[in-house]
Formats: structure tokens, C-alpha cells, sequence
């Protein structure tokens, strides 16, 4: 079962944000994790949303997703990510 992971951020160190971002795909190639949402343009529909970043990966499993985010991999690039933003992260299941 496929599992995704959700990502809400605010940017507070814009350069240093996108030098993770230009980290981050090559750590998720051997997880089979691919961006199906890598911010864009939002529109609260309801209620309220405070972040105003959105990231949402796609992964084979949750086992894999959890592979990723504790890889040596993405280790360096989850330092550059936590300096440069803060907010949150979650791994579901899909359906």
C-alpha cells in the first residue's frame, strides 16, 4: 500500500531552503519516492491553514517513506530543511 508524506512549512532562510531543495531528489530515487505535490499555488477552500508551504511525497510503503527520512541520505539535507523552515511532517497510508 502506497504511503505519502505530508509537509507543511514555513521558509525562514530562502537561499538556504533551496539548496535543499536541490538535495532532495537525489535522495529519494532508491526509496521510489517521487513529489506528487512540491508547493505551488494554494487555496484555503476551509477553515484556516497557517503554512504557507505544502510538500507531499509519494512512496511504494510507509516502510520506505521511514527508510528515507532516517537515510544517511537525507540526513544532511533534513540539517539544511530543519535550519532554514519550520513546520511539520506526517507519513500516511493511502487507500
Amino acid at each position: 500500500m502506497a504511503a505519502y508524506i505530508v509537509v507543511q512549512l514555513e521558509i525562514t532562510d530562502p537561499e538556504t531552503f533551496e539548496t535543499y531543495r536541490a538535495q532532495v531528489p537525489a535522495t529519494l530515487e532508491q526509496y521510489g519516492g517521487e513529489f506528487i505535490v512540491r508547493g505551488g499555488d494554494r487555496e484555503v477552500l476551509e477553515g484556516e491553514w497557517p503554512w504557507p508551504r505544502m510538500v507531499i511525497l509519494k512512496f511504494p510503503a510507509r516502510k520506505a517513506a521511514k527508510a528515507w527520512h532516517a537515510s544517511a541520505e537525507y540526513q544532511g539535507p533534513k540539517a539544511l530543511r530543519q535550519a532554514a523552515s519550520k513546520g511539520n511532517m506526517i507519513v500516511v497510508d493511502g487507500v
